[in-house]
């Protein structure tokens, strides 16, 4: 067995103990997990749901796109700070804390539905890539369906129906190809490309929109930050009514999703943090590292939202300004084609083109570390179950290989069976919506009741963990009753109803 194989990256030998940085710069060097978790969050929610959303109501909801990418980051960095501490994953803490188990605690069981749905959200990020690579290569599925022909005649005009469909196969067995081929430190090395790119191409697109003919203006700011407005009867909601359960919506899929937050431990401890700092001790020195590599995992989760808030507005400033102006309104399989039409006015014709080519590059980054981070939680979900056992890492390592073939392929399905990429990011994003306030009142449970004191937080973070907790939790209640009955039930009644 090679030395790779045997390298278990969630052990904590005393050998593995390191110092922490003492520079900013050095600290920056050890960053990673939240790059890792911007190329998650930096996908079908703020392509899809963000963009669709200020191409529908303009800029009433900048202030909750904001808020929803800042706000969480507080629960982010408890779980991290508790995985870091302790060694244990979020199934694994959660595992441990009192309540009801079969097998597992009803906590990691919320966890696997949750998954459940939002494998759904795969497929229409291999949707939504089929659909670009289809539009920026046309002739693709035609020739195919010519080659097959002579051989069937039915499958060829069965793919000239539905021309992403190639596509599809290409894009599902790219990623499994891409997850197989490293681990961790290849995880991110990609990703930050792919986000450093995405995030640049947006905002430089964004930065050149008052040359065009769609400028954001002063006043359009205003609005997005305006809650009331003041008239002859006193103060009225200045919120559109009927946006505001899709907006609650976006709320709970925009910014640190819960599939983010439950990911996020993982990729503290494959970077090497907990390991770093050491078993826990009562000693000083340990109290001393943990504080200080706590320090760079703090660094590590804002320079992500920093990231990852900046393309979110990016995204929304698109849709407010070209797509809603213009009257259009990204859905099903045109969607992305919809989509496409944002960086017409700024750079012209030639841009559809490139636009299609960023849309695969933002689809497909986020179907890549989902699928990896998905692959990491179920086989540590199948262990903590007893349905697999793991002796050492090599039968965790392959666990988790099988299962970045089996999601692509699984999210592939599911798109032939919906070929509806908005309503299936709508579907996984209710019941992320509906997790936010399980993980977070968890959080909370385990920053009182299972953080050593010597390393808990300040009081302001203490506030702003209990404001993310309620926040999170008023709005799951509003989301999980309308945006239900407004925006879950008729997206899955129009697919089926189409069918």
């Amino acid at each position: 067995m090679s030395d790779a194989s045997q390298y278990d990256p969630y052990a904590m030998p005393p050998g593995g103990i390191e110092e922490p940085q003492q520079t900013l710069w050095a600290a920056l060097r050890k960053i990673g997990p939240g790059i890792i978790l911007a190329g998650s969050i930096i996908g079908s929610g703020e392509l899809l749901l963000t963009t669709a959303l200020g191409a529908k109501y303009g800029f009433a909801f900048l202030w909750l796109i904001i808020f929803s990418c800042i706000v969480k980051v507080f629960v982010q960095i408890e779980l991290g700070r508790y995985a870091v501490s302790s060694g244990k994953p979020t199934l694994g803490a959660l595992n441990e804390l009192p309540g009801p188990k079969w097998r597992v605690h009803w906590l990691v069981w919320w966890w696997f539905i949750m998954l459940l749905a939002t494998v759904s959200q795969l497929g229409a990020m291999i949707g939504g890539v089929a659909q670009a690579l289809n539009l920026a290569f046309p002739d693709g599925t035609a020739r195919l369906a010519r080659l097959i022909e002579p051989v069937s005649a039915g499958a060829a005009n069965s793919l000239l129906d539905h021309p992403e469909y190639p596509w599809c196969v290409v894009t599902a067995f790219s990623a499994v190809g891409l997850l197989l081929i490293g681990g961790y430190k290849s995880i991110e090395r990609i990703t930050t490309g792919m986000v450093a790119a995405v995030t640049g191409i947006t905002v430089l697109c964004v930065a050149i929109l008052p040359a065009s003919g769609y400028p954001f203006r002063i006043e359009d700011i205003v609005q997005g930050f305006t809650l009331f407005t003041r008239s002859g009867d006193g103060w009225t909601f200045a919120i559109p009514a009927a946006g505001i359960a899709a907006a609650f919506g976006a709320f709970g899929i925009t910014g640190v999703g819960a599939s983010e937050l439950y990911a996020y431990p993982y990729w503290c401890l494959e970077k090497g943090y907990a390991r770093f700092v050491g078993e826990h001790s009562a000693d000083d020195a340990w109290v001393r590292r943990a504080k200080g590599w706590l320090r760079v995992m703090h660094l590590d989760a804002w320079v992500s939202m920093i990231v990852f808030t900046t393309a979110t507005v990016a995204f929304y400033f698109l849709g407010a300004t070209v797509l809603h102006r213009q009257g259009l309104h990204p859905e099903k399989e045109d969607m992305i084609a919809t989509l496409a039409e944002m960086y017409v006015p700024t750079f012209g014709d030639w841009t559809r083109f490139a636009f299609l080519i960023g849309a695969w590059a933002v689809l497909f980054k986020t179907l890549y570390v989902a699928t990896a981070s998905n692959s990491r939680l179920t086989a540590d979900f199948l262990s903590l179950g007893r349905f697999l056992k793991f002796d050492s890492a090599e039968p965790r390592r392959i666990c988790i290989r099988r299962l970045c073939i089996f999601y692509p392929i699984f999210g592939m399905l599911l798109y032939f069976g919906f070929r509806d990429p908005r309503a299936m990011v709508v579907f996984g994003g209710f019941f992320q919506a509906a997790t936010l306030p399980v993980i977070a009142a968890a959080t909370v449970y385990m920053r009182y009741r299972r953080t050593d004191p010597r390393i808990a937080p300040s009081k302001l973070s203490d506030l702003c963990l209990w404001l993310a907790f309620v926040s999170i939790t008023v709005v799951a209640a509003y989301a999980i009753r309308d945006w239900g009955l407004t925006e879950l039930w008729p997206a899955v009644s129009g697919v089926f109803g189409s069918k």
